[in-house]
């Protein structure tokens, strides 16, 4: 016989009008049939599958996968008397089951009919049927004959509770049609879906049973009768082995239909998530990975997710990493990596002791991408990242990072590290040796935003491992130029920002790489990304700790641009607090103090800041004016009298909002006016007793600050800087 593909498609002809409306459409169906001369027994099905969607462009490339199917059964269709294997899908439930000699599907009414006598006879005629489902050449001629799948049905919905046998075949039967897509909704129609979720709901029951009689079984044997012992626990591994064949069967239809999102959500409402995790607990290791496949594909929606972290799928998950069986292990750990996104199910993962169990799987060419994903998870959280100190991650991890060459290093494994390097202990170990001389090397070569932002992360911490860097600093301070990669430079003056030491004299890396004029250009609103500026900021503000540094920069006329700059980006926290933490910095040293109180508005916007949403900014404000009024008394009173004007306004919002409450108008006439002139303020000519402001009141800079502009009202989500 010849074999051809018939594509089965439609054409559609629209005619449109001047507006482009439709006017007339028409609609043809056609189909197109692909002769498949060189299909024989040697054929790379693959290969002509592909072939196939190339030169047929009514086939979209999507359905490569069903086209290689039809074409393996038609190139294994062969005389209903041979003798062979037949797989519908990679997955079946038992392998190796081979077809019957006797099954022929001119009997099928034969076979139908046993399945209405005794329990020997049902099980034998649906075993027939089967032999002949598992060939998909009989699958659509099966599907004809609604009198053998209506028995079927009603056989199974009648008897599966009487014999495990029954119910594992015919079950079967109904997995060869799950198997296609197209065959669907012939399942759902005989109901087989519901009937294999009230079939696992009755036998994971039954399993807690027979573990309760085995358990008191055992204790009473084991003592008086062990030939008995023996022979009940033989029996009970008996009814596992034939009921675990059942599950394996019932979830792989269930499987299959859970294609459709709508049947899923149904068996998520029959509690599919806790029954599956329940069947965790089994021995057998091919079930394990129809099971823990079943619930990763779950574990993409949020529900079904929220029903695992109801149970303890974690704590059963641990067991099976690491294990044997490779297919169950990839799995597994697929599985947890989908988990690790819920911040919930990582802490169980850390309680139950992943950690150190994956941190062994960095060395398994074939499991360390899905180990370090999860490991990369757990890292995100600050409370997880000192346990890394005590396994052997950092190295296992260091020599990646090494034998990684001139090459890109992989994204996982540099956003790894440098979560990791955040924490102090980490980095210490990250620098034995020659740790951070290898990172450097490597960092500066290939001029890597990721890998200096590793070692940004490791020059934040206080101790050791920030003096090493007094060795690099000519080199970072070298690659801040404007023909730089704007993320690599972020990142070099992100790490020099961090080098808060003592005996570092700034005020030659300036001079020598000639940084002023970067920093002035950049400074300026609108010159480079806000990232950039930014770091910009915070490393004058680092570099301002030494005296002449800070003399040079003001004499260089750099705070004027600051204050430009506070204009432009008042609504950002982050550049408010650290354009504040440079006035700071600068007004400890008395060359830059009287440039700062003499020569700027800087103590102006200080004032005008003091009473800031942001708590650290109020922080920062106050220890700087604090200072301030130390050397100038003018600026001294004029702080005071805002600090008492705030409270007193904050005062009288109190005792307002206090008697609007009460309903208390004590201090009120009829009219509302007050009649207690002696409660008015009149202490140095605040508030005088005759109603009087004194002009002092209103003189002060702040309130004139050539914008206008003053009052910063911002939400306070800001993160406490590094330098204080």
């Amino acid at each position: 016989a010849k074999k051809a593909l018939v594509v089965q498609y439609e054409v559609e002809a629209t005619i449109l009008g001047e507006t482009g409306d439709e006017m007339l459409g028409d609609r043809k169906k056609c189909q197109k049939i692909i002769r498949l001369k060189s299909l024989n027994t040697n054929t790379d099905v693959a290969a002509l599958a592909r072939k196939v969607v190339e030169e047929c462009k009514l086939i979209h490339p999507s359905k490569l996968s069903e086209v290689e199917q039809l074409l393996f059964y038609l190139q294994n269709r062969k005389k209903a008397t041979e003798k062979r294997v037949v797989k519908p899908r990679d997955l079946t439930p038992f392998e190796g089951m081979e077809i019957d000699e006797e099954a022929n599907i001119n009997k099928v009414e034969e076979y139908v009919e046993l399945l209405y006598e005794g329990m020997e006879e049902k099980v034998k005629g649906a075993t027939l049927i089967l032999h002949l489902a598992r060939n998909p050449v009989n699958l659509e001629e099966l599907l004809e004959n609604e009198t053998a799948l209506g028995a079927l049905a009603r056989v199974l919905r009648e008897d599966w509770k009487q014999s495990v046998e029954l119910a594992t075949t015919i079950i079967y039967v109904f997995f060869c049609f799950s198997s296609f897509s197209q065959f669907h909704g012939l399942v759902t129609h005989y109901k087989i879906g519901a009937l294999c979720m009230n079939v696992m709901e009755h036998e994971l029951k039954r399993y807690d049973l027979w573990q309760d009689e085995l358990q008191k079984k055992t204790r009473t044997y084991i003592l008086h009768f062990r030939k008995e012992h023996e022979k009940a626990f033989k029996k009970y591994q008996g009814l596992l082995v034939k009921q675990e064949q059942l599950l394996r069967v019932a979830l792989y239809l269930l499987l299959n239909l859970a294609e459709d999102t709508r049947t899923e959500l149904k068996m998520r409402n029959k509690n599919i998530v806790h029954m599956l995790v329940k069947t965790l607990d089994r021995e057998n290791e091919e079930l394990l990975v129809l099971v823990v496949s079943f619930l990763k594909k779950l574990s993409i929606f949020l529900e079904n997710k929220n029903d695992m972290a109801e149970v303890d799928t974690v704590e059963r998950l641990s067991r099976l990493v690491p294990c044997e069986h490779e297919d169950l292990l990839n799995i597994t750990l697929r599985l947890l990596l989908n988990l690790s996104f819920d911040t919930g199910l990582r802490i169980k993962m850390v309680q139950v002791g992943l950690l150190p169990k994956l941190t062994s799987l960095l060395g398994d060419e074939n499991h360390k991408q899905m180990a370090m994903c999860i490991l990369y998870h757990i890292s995100v959280d600050d409370r997880f990242k000192s346990m890394f100190a005590y396994t052997d991650c950092i190295p296992q991890l260091m020599k990646m990072l090494f034998e990684h060459g001139e090459e890109r290093i992989d994204a996982e494994l540099i956003s790894f590290c440098i979560n990791l390097a955040a924490n102090k202990k980490n980095a210490q170990l990250i620098c034995e040796g020659n740790g951070l001389k290898m990172l450097m090397k490597r960092a500066l070569k290939l001029k890597d935003p990721l890998l200096m932002k590793m070692i940004r992360n490791i020059s934040q911490h206080d101790g050791p491992p920030k003096h090493l860097f007094i060795d690099y600093v000519g080199d970072l301070a070298a690659q801040i130029t404007p023909d730089e990669n704007e993320e690599y430079v972020i990142e070099c003056l992100g790490t020099l920002a961090n080098l808060t030491i003592a005996d570092l004299d700034w005020e030659l890396v300036l001079k020598e790489y000639n940084l002023v004029p970067y920093f002035k250009d950049r400074l300026k609103p609108g010159s480079a990304e806000d990232d950039l500026i930014l770091e910009v900021v915070i490393m004058i503000g680092t570099v301002s700790m030494d005296d002449s540094c800070a003399a040079m920069l003001a004499k260089s006329g750099i705070i004027p641009a600051i204050i430009e700059l506070l204009n432009a980006q008042q609504e950002d926290d982050e550049f408010v607090c650290q354009i504040v933490y440079v006035f700071y910095q600068m007004v400890f040293h008395q060359a830059t103090r009287e440039v700062i109180i003499k020569e700027t508005q800087a103590p102006a916007y200080l004032i005008d800041l003091m009473h800031d949403k942001n708590a650290e900014i109020r922080k920062v404000c106050d220890n700087t004016l604090d200072i301030i009024a130390e050397y100038d008394e003018e600026w001294g009173r004029k702080t005071q009298r805002e600090k008492f004007r705030w409270h007193n306004s904050q005062w009288l919002e109190m005792v307002e909002s206090r008697q609007m409450e009460e309903g208390e108008p004590f201090m009120y006439g009829e009219d509302g006016e007050m009649d207690r002139p002696d409660l008015f303020y009149s202490t140095d000519g605040i508030t005088p007793a005759s109603g009087a402001v004194s002009p002092d009141f209103f003189s002060d800079p702040y309130a004139q600050n050539g914008d206008g502009q003053h009052g910063y009202d911002r939400e306070t989500n800001f993160n406490i800087p590094k330098h204080y």
